[in-house]
């Protein structure tokens, strides 16, 4: 069974965003993890940053290949069920996979209630989801060809004004990998471009992100 695409934050950057509620701060951060080891470890940064804030509630999805994804979630101290939970039910319907969020709260000592705490925690997360670049995770096809290096520049950059993907590595000849939407065949174009001198082969698949643009922009 091939597993299917799915959407996730872009790797290497932190989210962050903040929200006051009745004397009470929120600050909501969001980073992409492909385990649980490193969800937990930047919920561990996270309170470190913040030692000072009363409670740190988190949630994170993590996508597992041929199975249903691993959800967990942490109220922290706050009252059963209002913090952690409808964090992870934001997540939910985000549609995102890979994702950690930390929601840091600053008790500014007004009490918010049940109600009052769900909505604080849900809000923070959205707010912070809204901010995330998302990637699309997908399968792709791996396309190579060899060329001279006389050729390599002219035909690379052929490809890729005709919107491919292409690597280039260099030894005898120059090997261009092309990385291609599994339904895309170059054979006919690669041969258009080279005079029917050169051949695309196909050599296997890979998974990749494809930038999709923010949170909003993946859901239209």
């Amino acid at each position: 069974m091939v597993d299917a695409a799915y959407r996730r934050p872009a790797d290497g950057t932190t989210w962050d965003a903040t929200l006051e509620i009745r004397r009470s701060r929120f600050l909501a951060l969001a980073a992409r993890v492909t385990a649980e080891e490193d969800a937990r470890a930047f919920v561990a940064t996270v309170r470190a940053g913040y030692p000072d804030a009363r409670h740190h509630c988190s949630a994170f999805i993590l996508h597992v290949d041929g199975a249903n994804p691993v959800e967990r979630s942490s109220d922290d101290g706050e009252p059963s069920g209002t913090a952690g939970q409808p964090m992870l039910e934001v997540l939910r319907g985000s549609e995102l996979q890979d994702v950690a969020v930390v929601v840091v709260r600053w008790f500014g000592g007004v009490k918010l209630g049940t109600g009052g705490l769900v909505r604080a925690y849900g809000d923070a997360t959205r707010e912070v989801l809204d901010r995330i670049t998302v990637v699309r995770r997908e399968l792709r096809a791996l396309w190579t060809l060899s060329v001279s290096h006389a050729d390599a520049g002219r035909l690379e950059a052929d490809l890729r004004n005709r919107g491919m993907e292409v690597e280039a590595s260099y030894g005898a000849e120059v090997t261009l990998t092309l990385t291609l939407d599994p339904a895309e065949d170059p054979t006919g174009t690669v041969a258009g471009l080279t005079g029917g001198t050169v051949t695309a082969r196909r050599t296997g698949e890979q998974w990749c992100d494809v930038p999709v643009g923010t949170r909003e922009a993946g859901t239209r």
